[in-house]
């Protein structure tokens, strides 16, 4: 979900067709650096299988390789796919042999349960009814003992006036997000909105994350 236009497509017209003319139309559109939850979350984590959902350009995908993780990376974009492995092989060809890259859309595809032992996804938002399948599925593909990280934009940047679609109904809630973890099979290492700083259009914001961490029970 883009947060750096208001004027944006309507929700059911964030489809490859989209993303693919996004990422065509520019070399780089997002920083080109790991998300700052990613790298607190998960720097401490024993590499090992990862599912990188919502891949983009490839900056958390090419974190986790280049710390040992095998990644499968996952975008409705065939265009940032192909930019985010360009990139990954010219920076890092020990860490993009590490990666597969694959092209999904999430309302129609879901991945193998049981099979990450970190399942990772940044920014995805959709209408309650497709979320409502989306996210469990995330979910259902952490290992036992893996890990679950979920970051999200939340309600409160609209609130504050930062720069964002103005849906209210893509955006979830921690609640919603813990109803999605139930205690008997997860452990929540952390559910907060954690603020940081953003610049949009050389206005510099405070907006706030949805960070949900939570490690499957064996």
């Amino acid at each position: 979900m883009t947060h750096e236009h208001t004027e944006a497509p309507l929700p059911e017209e964030f489809g490859a067709e989209y993303w693919d003319g996004r990422y065509a139309s520019s070399e780089r559109i997002w920083s080109g650096n790991p998300n700052p939850a990613l790298v607190t979350e998960a720097a401490d984590l024993a590499p090992g299988r990862a599912l990188e959902v919502g891949s983009g350009e490839g900056a958390d995908t090419l974190w986790l390789a280049e710390r040992g993780w095998e990644v499968t990376a996952i975008d409705i974009s065939a265009v940032g796919l192909e930019k985010a492995a360009a990139h990954a092989a010219g920076r890092s060809p020990e860490a993009a042999a590490r990666i597969t890259w694959r092209q999904a859309d999430l309302t129609v595809w879901a991945p193998p349960e049981g099979a990450y032992d970190l399942v990772t996804a940044h920014y995805l938002h959709f209408h309650p009814k497709v979320r409502a399948v989306v996210f469990p599925a995330l979910a259902d593909a952490v290992a036992p003992d893996g890990t679950l990280l979920l970051v999200s934009h939340t309600l409160r940047d609209l609130a504050d006036g930062v720069p964002r679609p103005p849906w209210p109904e893509m955006f979830h809630t921690a609640e919603e997000m813990a109803d999605l973890l139930p205690e008997e099979r997860w452990t929540m290492v952390t559910l907060e909105e954690r603020p940081r700083t953003a610049v949009y259009d050389g206005v510099e914001y405070t907006i706030h994350d949805l960070v949900v961490h939570a490690r499957r029970r064996v």
